[in-house]
């Protein structure tokens, strides 16, 4: 047996778009599990890779721009960093953006912990006319740099080898000052000793870093401090009281600014020493910036968005039209050959109206949703996406929201396919609490994937000619109703103040077809599994819902009867035909033999319908019908939006198996849209009202677990629930009253 592994601890940080998760799969390839931090819905990813008998853990602590324990993001990753004390930390950093990002350097640092800098990016930045010499940045810093390009893998292994000499030199630990002005100095000298003397928290963090956060007024280390010995804590706050007066007086300023002052001169200090050098025509803009002029320029920036929104749309059903026919044909032929080869009861039903019609009405939509996701994916890889939180700040602002909740609806399906449990998780990076309810509450409006389905269903079936200009208008109604319920609760029961937004611009980048592929997959992928899993779980609940207890046996009896009195009055040549016909012998009927095979399906149907209506599924249908008529919505529809409560996707498995167990021609091999579409109880009105419903109705059970856990607490989840479905059901029977009184999309 060859030596163990000696096994080092090493946490990877950097700002938001800075290559870090790029080089986090770099190093550890298929090597990781994602999970989440206890106690908190912030993700945690954790990986492994090896170098000459040393095996690293590392960790990917969340993007964030500094350690100031403002977000979530910044608490998950200074908690991490001070408890589970890791030998090291590489820290990314954009080579293109080296100032800002040594601002989070510089606070690594201060917090005693090795760093290793891995200067990524450094082929773009060479494109910009940006060169940096990583020699003498790591003589000025005083710790190892390596320049990578994380998308290629170049330099990953130099990293690996500077981070294990690293660890295996400072023992975990390193000591780094800098100077905050005399004023500072001498006050941090004071708390310093004070700190030492009293072992105030110098269990978890370097004395020196105790009174900084003090001066900057961390709520979070306070509360710590008053916890451990709250006499030293007070006598630290009454120091921090006493130079905040003198320095308002003297300089016009306070601690926490003072100290970010003097970070960045410290950094600007190094940067000055030829770290840099730029070779470009100054009077030269950079691509991106030209494109920038246009893109989010405040009157044609919005125009090209929602030209590019309309162009997703038109692109995704004009190319999807072919393969989700396709697809359609696969599941009803493999519906009629699996009838063929079981016997009538339960299991046929089961399979049949249950799964197949069920399930396979949602798998149906997958070339569609693939089609939306690559979409999709162009523009988040290309940068775009990024433009849009951008332009969208201002208007966000009016409504009571903040810049960064627009990635929180875009990840939402803010334009479509996205999904709103990573887009109420999004919310976390917004400082101000009351901004985060009130997006949360929110960006379940938006046009997930699970209700893709439901809206390819209805828009292709009701509005065929019109359906990209359709889905264009169904976006722009969920952003609007998004806005104008924000601003309502920001107006009442969430009102407070508005935060500052500031976002970095990465630069416009070609998508690579790996990367889109990738991207295109791994979300198609989700949403098979989740049709292949939770949605399969629910079709087969709904399908016994929809079964059970059925008919009483006098009904059976009645229609039994029903039946053997068409079949006695028919002549015996007749009932032969079509015994022959089900036997497959022949497929000609009489015309004879045609109406009392007619007759006897419409008596089966009857049954069928009947049956339906006596489930246990079927009677809350029936219950909510003279509630739910004022919107247009018949039985059928209502045991289909019941169980949407669970994943919205079931809403077009339900209506496929409703319509499937009470046919009222089993003989009909119709698709479900061409079904609605000839049903009395459907039409363009019932479609519109229905669409409206699903946009602003409840969230799903996922999603109603993730507000309470991103708010802390199980009431919003309720009000979200209750509201929302409250709100739809309003709007929904709005539309539809207004529409049945004007005769608008009526017939």
């Amino acid at each position: 047996m060859g030596k163990p592994l000696e096994l080092k601890t090493i946490a990877l940080g950097g700002n938001p778009n800075s290559g870090k998760t790029t080089l986090f799969n770099a190093l550890t390839g298929s090597r990781q599990h994602v999970g989440n931090y206890p106690g908190v819905t912030v993700e945690k990813k954790e990986g492994y890779t090896s170098l000459d008998g040393t095996e690293l853990h590392i960790v990917d602590l969340p993007g964030t721009y500094s350690l100031t324990a403002y977000s979530q993001d910044e608490v998950v990753a200074r908690n991490f960093l001070t408890e589970s004390k890791p030998q090291a930390v590489i820290n990314i950093v954009d080579a293109s953006n080296l100032e800002r990002n040594l601002y989070l350097t510089v606070q690594l640092l201060e917090l005693g912990i090795p760093v290793c800098i891995a200067l990524n990016m450094v082929d773009a930045a060479k494109k910009r006319g940006i060169t940096i010499d990583a020699e003498k940045l790591s003589s000025l810093m005083r710790v190892p740099v390596v320049a990578t390009i994380a998308r290629t893998g170049k330099g990953k292994n130099e990293v690996i080898k500077e981070v294990i000499k690293l660890a295996e030199e400072t023992k975990g630990v390193y000591k780094f000052n800098i100077s905050y002005g005399e004023d500072l100095d001498l006050v941090l000298k004071d708390m310093e000793k004070i700190i030492i003397e009293n072992s105030f928290l110098t269990d978890l963090y370097p004395p020196r870093w105790v009174g900084i956060k003090y001066l900057e007024n961390d709520s979070q280390v306070i509360a710590k401090g008053d916890q451990c010995e709250q006499s030293i804590s007070q006598k630290l706050l009454s120091i921090v009281e006493r130079v905040s007066k003198h320095l308002e007086s003297t300089l016009n300023t306070y601690p926490e600014a003072l100290i970010a002052d003097y970070r960045y001169g410290y950094i600007a200090s190094i940067l000055k020493q030829n770290v840099i050098q730029r070779q470009y025509d100054i009077n030269r803009l950079e691509l991106s910036d030209k494109i920038d002029r246009i893109v989010t320029n405040r009157f044609v920036g919005p125009l090209l968005m929602m030209a590019i929104i309309y162009g997703l749309y038109q692109f995704t059903f004009s190319y999807s039209e072919i393969p989700v026919g396709w697809f359609e044909a696969f599941f009803g032929w493999l519906s009629d050959f699996m009838s063929g080869r079981l016997p009538d009861g339960l299991l046929r039903s089961l399979i049949v109206s249950g799964i197949i019609d069920g399930v396979g009405g949602v798998l149906g939509f997958v070339p569609l949703i693939m089609f939306m996701f690559f979409g999709i994916s162009v523009l988040e890889d290309s940068g775009y996406l990024a433009r849009v939180a951008y332009m969208l700040d201002k208007v966000f602002s009016i409504f009571g929201l903040h810049g960064n909740s627009v990635m929180a609806f875009i990840v939402s399906g803010g334009i479509a396919g996205g999904c709103a449990v990573p887009g109420v998780m999004a919310t976390r990076t917004l400082k101000s609490r009351r901004e985060k309810l009130a997006t949360l509450l929110t960006v379940p409006f938006m046009n997930c994937g699970a209700k893709l389905p439901i809206m390819a269903l209805l828009v292709g079936t009701f509005f065929g000619e019109n359906k990209a200009m359709m889905m264009f208008m169904i976006t722009l109604i969920a952003w609007g109703g998004a806005l104008l319920t924000a601003k309502l609760l920001r107006m009442t029961i969430i009102r407070g103040p508005a935060t500052p937004f500031v976002m970095e611009l990465p630069p416009y980048r070609l998508p690579t077809l790996k990367g889109l592929f990738i991207h295109t997959w791994e979300r198609t992928w989700q949403y098979i599994k989740k049709a292949g899993t939770v949605i399969l779980g629910i079709s087969i609940l709904l399908w016994a819902m929809m079964t059970f207890p059925g008919l009483p046996e006098s009904e059976k009896v009645r229609f039994e009867n029903m039946r053997q009195f068409e079949e006695k009055s028919a002549l015996p040549s007749h009932l032969q035909e079509l015994k022959s016909a089900e036997d497959g012998t022949t497929s000609v009927l009489s015309p004879t033999a045609k109406l009392l095979k007619q007759r006897l399906a419409k008596i089966d149907g009857q049954e069928a319908e009947q049956a339906l209506g006596h489930s246990v599924a079927g009677s809350i249908g029936i219950f909510l019908e003279p509630i739910s008529r004022h919107a247009g919505f018949d039985w059928r529809t209502n045991i289909a939006l019941v169980g949407g409560f669970a994943a919205k996707e079931v809403v077009v498995s339900t209506l496929g198996t409703a319509y499937s167990l009470g046919e009222v021609d089993p003989e009909n091999t119709d698709s479900l849209g061409e079904t609605l579409k000839k049903s009395a109880g459907w039409s363009p009105l019932v479609a519109l009202s229905l669409i409206i419903f699903t946009i602003f109705y409840a969230p799903c059970f996922v999603t109603v677990v993730a507000i309470a856990r991103e708010s802390g607490s199980w009431k919003w989840s309720a009000f979200s629930v209750l509201f929302n479905t409250m709100l739809a059901f309003s709007l929904a029977t709005l539309v539809y009253q207004i529409g049945s009184f004007t005769g608008f999309l009526a017939g």
